[in-house]
Order: structure tokens, then C-alpha cells, then sequence
């Protein structure tokens, strides 16, 4: 007969098994009791996502209102609210970088009524801040894309630099020389400036501003040689002869500045775009994630979003939160590595 490990053949005629073989009746209640609970938890998950939304969404905006995000946000959490039957209130929450913003939806319970509208600093402010009391990497979980908008090289209409070719030439001859202006450490200005520099191999001086309109005022001054900003602060600048368009930092160019060539079609690689998309805290349940993805996607094919969205220059992305995800990861190390290489801090 087949003898089971640990157990002598006294199992089988009758005899007292040895309690040391043998789970012991408290092991036993406390596993069932673990296994009722994790059941209850998923059967309470499931509960609360077939019911979703229940009541109204709130969507946090880590920046102050009428700005770029904001925009976008209230854009497309119009036709999100008609979609899934429930209205959904935007709320401001700015400061510290977006790190109230981040760090108050992270905190949020996980049940899909507390979202974020995430932008690059998502991707970004674990490397800049050497103390956060969260993870942005972990505690936030993506739901989808919204969409992007290209970066763009601009200088001064009497700057001496004609062409790309020639900036980073004018960088690499003297480094130190060139002055760049940004929204602040860390922007996203800030980090095409940088990536821009990794791939021309020069340095420049980064002069961080409060704010992108500050910095426009000074490069249209001369004070700034230039600038790596959002197509739709300049494009008036560009048409009117102020400013000189150098390069669009993405692959496909900007809508706003047609005229204008990519870095890369001038031999320089560089991809650098403002994104935006919505997260929700981790340990939301999958269903809440999909429901919430199904109407951000719907909401990007609506014509008030899609029209709105080309007259910023901004093209709509929509996808699956896997694939926000996996864009997310991606540019975080790439980011990260920019920021460690040129000991970038924001505290």
C-alpha cells in the first residue's frame, strides 16, 4: 500500500496520528476564516462594480484652474458623466509640484469615485523629490490615456540660430553658453530641454520660472535662448514673426505649426510630448478600471472632444490601461535616467 509522506499506515486502520502530521483544529479555523474573507472581499468587489457607478466621481487636477489640464479634464469628463450615468466633479488641487494632488487621490479609497488626472510629473516626481508620502509608481493605477500635445523648440526671432543643427552646434561649442527657460523644475518643458540636450550632447543653463508665460516673456525679450514648450503657448508668436520654431520634439509634428520639421527628420532623436490620462488608486477593483476606461474612450471619439482637442494641437490616444501602463513604465526609467544623469532635484 501506498504510504502518504508523514503519515504511518495507522492513518488508515484507525490508529492516532501524531499531532505534529496533522494541521491542528485552530490551523484549520483560521484558515477557513482567511479563505471566508478574502471570498467576502471579492464578492464585495464584484458587488460594487457591478452597481458603478452608484454616485457622483470626483476628478483631482493637481494644477489650478483654466490651465491646460484643467481644460483637457473638463473636456472629457463631460461626455464621461452622460455615458456612465452619474455626474462627475472636477476638483482643483495644485500645489507642490502636483505631489497634493498625487498624494490625495493615492490616499483615496480604492473604489473608483476618487481619480487623477495625471501628466508627466507622474512619470517624473519620484526621481525629482527625495521624500514623498507616496509612490507614484505603485499607489496609482492607470485607467486610461486621454491624449498628447508636441513640444516645441522655439527662439527668438533675431536669435542668431536659424536651425536646430545650428543651436546645438552654438551648445556644444561653448557649454554653459546657451540659457533655457522652463514652467519650473521638473515641467515638462524642463524635461524635452533635457532630453534635448542628452541627444545633442551639449549643456545649457536651465532657468526655471513659475509658470510658462513668465519664461515666453523673457525668451520675446531676448533674456532666454530658447525654449522646448507647448505648440499652443507660441504658435501666435511663431505666425507673427516673434519667435522662430526650430524643431516639434514628437513623430509626427504639430497641427498648430505644420511648417515646422521634427527633431528627428533633422537627424536628432528626441521624443518629448505633454500627455495626460486618468489613474485611480491601487487596489481598485479591475471592473471599476474597465467601466472607467469603456467611457474615457467612448468620451475621446465625441466631435466637441476630438475638435477641441486638434484646435489645442493635441491628438487623442484612448487605449487600454495595460497600454497606459506599459507607457507609464517606460517613461519613467527613460525619465528617471535624464533626471539621475544630470542630478536634477526639486527639494
Amino acid at each position: 500500500m501506498h504510504q502518504l509522506p508523514g503519515r504511518p499506515d495507522s492513518f488508515l486502520t484507525g490508529a492516532k496520528t501524531p499531532a505534529c502530521a496533522l494541521l491542528n483544529r485552530r490551523q484549520v479555523l483560521s484558515l477557513g476564516a482567511t479563505a471566508l474573507a478574502a471570498g467576502l472581499m471579492l464578492a464585495s468587489g464584484a458587488t460594487a462594480a457591478a452597481g458603478f457607478p452608484e454616485r457622483a466621481v470626483t476628478v483631482v487636477v493637481p494644477y489650478s484652474p483654466a490651465g491646460g489640464v484643467d481644460i483637457v479634464t473638463r473636456l472629457v469628463t463631460t461626455p464621461m458623466a452622460e455615458f456612465l450615468g452619474q455626474s462627475i466633479v472636477v476638483e482643483n488641487k495644485p500645489g507642490g509640484g502636483t505631489n497634493i494632488g498625487m498624494a490625495t487621490v493615492a490616499r483615496s479609497a480604492p473604489n473608483g469615485y476618487s481619480l487623477l488626472t495625471a501628466s508627466n510629473t507622474l512619470t517624473t516626481n519620484k526621481a525629482l523629490y527625495s521624500k514623498l508620502s507616496f509612490d507614484p509608481a505603485t499607489d496609482l493605477i492607470p485607467v486610461g490615456r486621454i491624449g498628447e500635445a508636441p513640444l516645441v523648440v522655439v527662439v527668438n526671432a533675431k536669435s542668431p540660430y536659424k536651425s536646430l543643427a545650428e543651436l546645438i552646434a552654438a551648445g556644444k561649442a561653448k557649454p554653459g553658453a546657451l540659457s533655457y527657460g522652463t514652467a519650473g523644475v521638473g515641467s515638462s518643458g524642463h524635461m524635452a530641454s533635457a532630453l534635448l540636450e542628452k541627444a545633442g550632447q551639449f549643456k545649457g543653463v536651465h532657468i526655471p520660472y513659475k509658470g510658462g508665460s513668465t519664461a515666453v516673456t523673457d525668451l520675446l525679450g531676448g533674456r532666454l535662448d530658447f525654449m522646448a514648450i507647448n505648440p499652443l503657448e507660441v504658435a501666435g508668436h511663431v505666425n507673427s514673426g516673434n519667435l522662430r520654431a526650430l524643431a516639434v520634439l514628437n513623430k509626427n509634428g504639430s497641427r498648430l505649426l505644420p511648417q515646422v520639421p521634427t527633431a528627428r527628420s533633422l537627424g536628432v532623436d528626441v521624443q518629448a510630448t505633454v500627455w495626460w490620462g486618468l489613474v485611480a488608486p491601487k487596489g481598485t477593483p479591475e471592473a471599476v478600471i474597465q467601466t472607467l476606461n469603456a467611457a474615457l474612450n467612448k468620451a475621446l471619439t465625441t466631435p466637441a472632444v476630438t475638435q477641441t482637442l486638434a484646435d489645442m494641437g493635441a491628438t487623442p490616444l484612448g487605449g487600454t490601461p495595460a497600454q497606459f501602463g506599459s507607457f507609464i513604465q517606460a517613461e519613467t526609467r527613460e525619465l528617471g535616467d535624464v533626471i539621475r544623469a544630470a542630478d536634477i532635484r526639486a527639494d
